[in-house]
């Protein structure tokens, strides 16, 4: 079991985030913002994969006057990227936004950050103040010799007392890097230091392969430690791929239980069918369902295969040119290599079915 670190609780549009409320996932449309339609696109896609709460950039005034006709078309809350410039936060605020991100690096002046506070506090939006290594503060990178954890919570906390000091407590924090370890470190150290909810995630991660690896390495150490209240997992791919990614973090260490539970086992000598293949055939086939509550296995041989596949609702245990199709631990069919994965499916569609039907009915009193 992981214990969660104390922090404060926020509220962001209808989800909470901090304290004893479900870890978040977060990801940010790759979309140009000024494009609603695609935005909404974007988003609705998210959404249905698994996301809680959505980003988008603000890069210039025409994006900025749009969010609110994309927040009129979503149900996730909607967060504001902003960078360089205080007065498209202000234009964000006014277009009902559910949340700003701040760049301490580059938002400017002290008195900026004051402007977009009087405004947020009015309405009580959320400001996550968003350190990244690569943009931390001209004075810090040369005080540290460049980026560092140290300086990345000196960053922080900086700008939680500006917050602080204009008596805001709202506030989220992340203190992003592309190396895992330096990320770690320095949410490490102010977990010490302030109690306001975290925003976890490996910065320019990569490619999903790359990408995954650390994002895994760096986020799932932290949420481990019990730190953590949201997560964005940062790749160079489809959004879509960074909610499964974060969605399949946070369900191995147990701090998710809804959506579905692949597995599959690696293949081997012993497999006597092309295990990997019918792997990823079956996983395509069940992206439909990763939203529903079941659980299914792929296994190619009679050493854990069994064992596997009873222990899951819907599961195979290959054998010699054959599939044993198992449902919650009994064997219902057997059938050739080649309908394995149509004979599954099958079943998994039927399970589905059983379990929409179950909270159908009525409860008793």
């Amino acid at each position: 079991m992981v214990t969660r670190r104390k922090s404060r609780q926020i509220q962001v549009g209808q989800v909470k985030v901090g304290a004893d409320a479900p870890i978040t996932v977060q990801s940010m449309t790759k979309t140009d913002t000024r494009d609603v339609q695609a935005t909404v696109d974007q988003i609705w896609a998210l959404e249905a994969a698994g996301c809680d709460i959505v980003r988008v950039a603000v890069p210039v005034r025409e994006a900025a006057e749009h969010l609110g006709e994309i927040r009129r078309q979503i149900r996730i809350p909607l967060i504001a990227d902003i960078h360089f410039n205080y007065k498209l936060a202000l234009i964000a605020l006014a277009e009902g936004v559910d949340g700003l991100r701040l760049n301490p690096g580059n938002i400017g002046a002290r008195w900026c950050v004051e402007e977009v506070v009087k405004v947020a506090s009015e309405r009580r939006i959320p400001i996550r103040i968003g350190v990244n290594a690569g943009s931390l503060e001209k004075d810090l990178l040369k005080k540290f010799g460049g980026p560092t954890a140290t300086g990345m919570v000196e960053s922080a906390l900086r700008h939680i007392g500006i917050l602080e000091d204009l008596g805001y407590r709202e506030i989220k924090v992340s203190l992003k890097s592309s190396d895992p370890l330096m990320m770690i470190e320095a949410y490490r150290m102010l977990a010490d230091k302030a109690d306001y909810p975290f925003h976890l995630g490996v910065t320019e991660a990569g490619t999903p392969t790359m990408g995954t690896i650390k994002s895994a390495v760096g986020i799932g150490t932290l949420l481990a430690e019990g730190i953590g209240d949201t997560i964005r997992v940062s790749l160079s791919a489809d959004p879509v791929e960074e909610v499964r990614v974060g969605v399949e973090i946070l369900k191995s260490l147990g701090l998710r239980k809804q959506g579905m539970t692949f597995v599959a086992c690696p293949s081997c000598g012993r497999a006597d069918v092309d295990l990997v293949a019918l792997a990823k055939e079956v996983e395509a086939r069940m992206m439909p369902y990763n939203d529903k509550n079941i659980h299914v296995a792929v296994m190619g041989c009679e050493v854990n295969g069994p064992g596997e596949a009873r222990a899951a609702e819907i599961g195979v245990a290959g054998g010699k040119g054959i599939g044993l199709i198992f449902k919650k631990g009994e064997v219902i069919r057997k059938v050739v290599e080649s309908q394995i994965v149509e004979a599954l499916m099958e079943e998994v569609e039927k399970l589905v079915a059983e379990k929409e039907a179950e909270k159908a009915e009525p409860q008793d009193d």
